[in-house]
This record gives C-alpha cells, sequence and structure tokens, in this order.
C-alpha cells in the first residue's frame, strides 16, 4: 500500500517567503528573542489568543480577554469567557507538548474545550460541514475515516520532520487538519495552535510570535485560501498564504522591539513593554502594571516621556486632566 503525502509541491515563491522568514528570525536573534521584553511576550501572547478565538466568533474585546486571564471580573458571555480560560491554559502548554504526537494533540483539544464540548479531546463521531450561514461551503471526511486520516498525517511528518523544512510542514499540517475537520468543534482554533506549535518546536521564539493575529486581518484570504485548496486538491496557496503572513507579523515584531529599545530611557521602554496596542490604559492600571506607588513618579518619567515622543497618545486629548482619560500605544 503506497505511503500517504499530503498532496503540495514545493515553489519559488515558497523558498523565497522562508528565506526571507529566516533571515527577519536572524534580526530577532539580535533582539535577544524577547527574552529580556517580558511584558512584550505576554502583550502577544494575549493577542494569539484573543485573534483565534474572535475568527471563531468570540466576541470579547482584547482589553476583556486580558482581564479573564488576570482573573478579573468580566461581564460577558459564559461560553465566551470560559474559550478565554481554556485557549490561555493550552498556550501555556506549548513547550511541554510534542507537536509531532497524536496524544498530545487530543490533550490539547481536550483542554481547549473543557466545559464546552462533551467530546473534548475525542475524535468526531458525526460527519460535519463549514457553513456559511446557510451556504454549505465544505463537508468535512466522514467521521469513521477519521482516525485513520489523523493518525497518516502525524506519520507522515514524523518520517518528514528532519527533511520538510517547519515553515512548509507546519502550514501544510495547518491545512491537512482542516481538510480532515477532526473534531466537533474547536478545529480551527487547535489548527492555529498547532501550527504555532510546530514552529515553536523549531524557533522558540514562535511561543510569542502573534500568527494568529495576522490571519485575523486576512480572516477572508484564510477562508479563501482553504478553500481554493480544497478545488484544487493541493495545499499550495495556503502554505504560500501562511509563509506570507509569518513573513508579515515577523516585521512587525521587530518593529515592536525596535521601537522600545531606539531613542528612549529605560522607563519609557518599560511602558511600551507593558502596553499592547490598541488597548486604552487608565493611570491607575498602567502604574498597577509597572509596580509604581508614586503618580508623580510615573508621569515625570514614564507617562510624559512616551506623550512628548508620540509613542502613547490620550483617547481625550483635548481634556488631558479628564477623569475618563486613557492611554493608547502607537
Amino acid at each position: 500500500m503506497e505511503k500517504y503525502k499530503p498532496p503540495y509541491s514545493l515553489t519559488e515563491e515558497m523558498l523565497i517567503l522562508s528565506g526571507s522568514i529566516s533571515e527577519k528570525l536572524g534580526k530577532l536573534d539580535v533582539y535577544k528573542n524577547l527574552d529580556s521584553k517580558p511584558h512584550l511576550r505576554r502583550n502577544n501572547r494575549i493577542e494569539s489568543i484573543h485573534s483565534s478565538l474572535k475568527i471563531e466568533a468570540n466576541s470579547l474585546s482584547i482589553g476583556e480577554v486580558r482581564d479573564v486571564i488576570d482573573g478579573r471580573l468580566v461581564l460577558g458571555p459564559e461560553r465566551e469567557i470560559q474559550e478565554v480560560k481554556n485557549a490561555y491554559k493550552a498556550y501555556e502548554m506549548i513547550k511541554e507538548i510534542d507537536p509531532y504526537n497524536l496524544d498530545d494533540l487530543k490533550k490539547v483539544h481536550g483542554v481547549m474545550e473543557h466545559m464546552l464540548e462533551p467530546e473534548a479531546g475525542s475524535f468526531r463521531k458525526g460527519d460535519e460541514g463549514v457553513f456559511d450561514g446557510e451556504k454549505c461551503i465544505f463537508i468535512a471526511q466522514p467521521a469513521k475515516l477519521v482516525s485513520g486520516l489523523m493518525a497518516d498525517l502525524f506519520n507522515w511528518m514524523n518520517e518528514n520532520k528532519s527533511i520538510v523544512h517547519p515553515l512548509i510542514l507546519s502550514a501544510v499540517f495547518h491545512y491537512e487538519f482542516v481538510f480532515i475537520h477532526p473534531f466537533s468543534d474547536g478545529n480551527g482554533r487547535t489548527a492555529r495552535f498547532w501550527h504555532t506549535a510546530i514552529l515553536t518546536k523549531w524557533n522558540p521564539v514562535f511561543e510569542y510570535i502573534p500568527i494568529e493575529s495576522q490571519i485575523e486581518k486576512f480572516q477572508d484570504d484564510y477562508y479563501r485560501a482553504i478553500a481554493d485548496c480544497h478545488v484544487n486538491g493541493e495545499s499550495n496557496v495556503f502554505i504560500v498564504f501562511m509563509l506570507e503572513q509569518v513573513d508579515i507579523v515577523l516585521d512587525e515584531v521587530i518593529s515592536q522591539i525596535r521601537k522600545s529599545d531606539e531613542g528612549v530611557s529605560d522607563y519609557v521602554k518599560r511602558l511600551l513593554d507593558a502596553m499592547a496596542f490598541e488597548v486604552p490604559y487608565s493611570t491607575v492600571v498602567l502604574m498597577e502594571m509597572l509596580g509604581l506607588k508614586s503618580r508623580e513618579t510615573f508621569r515625570k518619567n514614564y507617562l510624559d516621556p512616551a506623550l512628548s515622543a508620540g509613542l502613547v497618545v490620550r483617547t481625550i486629548p483635548d481634556k488631558p486632566n479628564s477623569k475618563n482619560q486613557r492611554y493608547i500605544k502607537k
């Protein structure tokens, strides 16, 4: 019997993108792989979780996601709050799991779907389809084939992980996983998590690279690439799409680090590392995040220099002393 091999072929475009990504990873090495920036790492982790869940129609804002993770009270749909808790727990496991182990995949899915899905951690027993409203976009493989197809996929990965570059292998896995649709729920978020897990095994910096946020920005293109692959019978379009997103998000991370490193004081660097993009913060919250007690010290050393440099802006610029004033990192 012929061994299973996912249908795809290497192209010049894939090789060029892979080279660009490797070059940018080298630049991140210069910036110490985020090791010295715990706040930036945490912000990117939260951004990954928020974006991956938002793709699946979770309505919580990134600020609310942060509050759930920090144990603060959030008024929102109970299921969506549980999704955040589960996703955070799963992402905290990313260094512990073996992305080439099928049992670990089931374990992570069990965490992702804890208290949400009765079959959490088990392959689906019924047939599934992907719908856009009432329109059926895709009929998944029959349930009776799922176990064998997933075993074939993991066998292929284990036999080829030293031959196929992880940038390519992770994208192939992502598409094949979506095509098989092995679980009754949570397939998208699990696929995106596992993509990151494979890349993290190759280069630990990917643990804190928010690839999911880049996918969320181009969500329609993401689904279109998947649909095109269904039609073409191979995953080339999706591989290129994912390589493009990884390439772009590395630019953003390098820019984040440069902004926090160049031309500003260590105080401002700490402030910028603590703040996520597009999240409004009050003075009290920022001081709490930085472990500061003195409001005067915070304003003089942290906030005012950041405002003067244009790195942080007020949400109510015409009323700087408003009690409702918030600050956003640019």
